[in-house]
């Protein structure tokens, strides 16, 4: 009975807003038809909301502008966007890539959160083998690899998790491997000024192994050195040691590409 009841309060709704839109009653039954629209149009948004969010009463999680695009590349590939392996694609791809740029988003300052500390030490800190996942800027394929980093402190030092943290931000961005690890060691000398920064990145590029020349068994190995690390040689050659102490670094010159500060 409380459904029946609901359902003639929705009609009588409708009748109503008909009425009041026309000025008289039983004005054309168009306007009726007109005012039904607009109430299951409205239905229609909320529940396309409700979908995207999984829950009702929760906001829509992804864009549907991003997912429409998706859809429309997909069609443009050849595929049926709507065949069963690909129903969801759009929504898939729109969280993975937020995930692969959540780096323009990030705060640096914020995830130091003050872990910066003053300390009596002055001899190298290295943090390496840290792996990495970036997006090439000119195909958006992946590279990844590993990146090591090395500091020389001046009074302060960084918290050691926070090192690999900032990896990620630069990563998780669309990227060149040369401006990523020049990035990193910027930063780095810009939050806690030390007397040198080194950094090296050695990845592999999909964009090279999928597709264009072919090449799966290429890497390709980037250094910024400042400070200490670009002026002092010994300092420099005793870094790329000590990476060489557990094998970190490929050192075989004829497939690595060194961009130096």
């Amino acid at each position: 009975m409380a459904s029946a009841s609901a359902r003639n309060s929705s009609g009588e709704l409708r009748r109503d807003c008909a009425e009041a839109a026309s000025g008289r009653e039983g004005e054309p039954e168009a306007l009726e038809a007109s005012a039904s629209a607009r109430l299951t149009s409205s239905e229609l948004r909320r529940d396309s909301a409700v979908a995207a969010s999984g829950c009702e009463g929760e906001p829509a999680t992804y864009n549907a502008k991003m997912q429409d695009l998706i859809q429309r590349l997909l069609v443009e590939l050849g595929e049926d966007p709507s065949r069963e392996g690909l129903v969801k694609t759009p929504k898939r791809v729109d969280k993975a890539l937020r995930f692969l740029t959540s780096g323009y988003a990030a705060d640096i300052d914020e995830m130091l959160n003050g872990a910066l500390f003053s300390v009596d030490y002055s001899e190298m800190v290295i943090v390496r083998d840290i792996d990495f996942y970036s997006m090439c800027e000119h195909h958006l394929l992946p590279f990844f690899g590993k990146c090591h980093v090395a500091y020389i402190p001046n009074g302060r030092v960084i918290g050691l998790s926070k090192i690999p943290r900032l990896v990620d931000i630069f990563a998780r961005r669309l990227q060149l491997q040369e401006r990523m690890t020049n990035q990193i060691a910027a930063t780095i000398t810009e939050k806690i000024k030390p007397l040198g920064v080194a950094v090296v990145c050695e990845a592999t590029h999909l964009c090279m192994a999928m597709r264009g020349v072919e090449k799966q068994n290429s890497y390709t190995i980037t250094s910024a050195m400042l400070g200490a690390f670009q002026t002092q040689q010994r300092t420099r050659m005793e870094f790329l040691e000590l990476l060489k102490l557990r094998g970190g670094i490929v050192t075989a010159p004829t497939h690595s590409h060194l961009v130096d500060e």
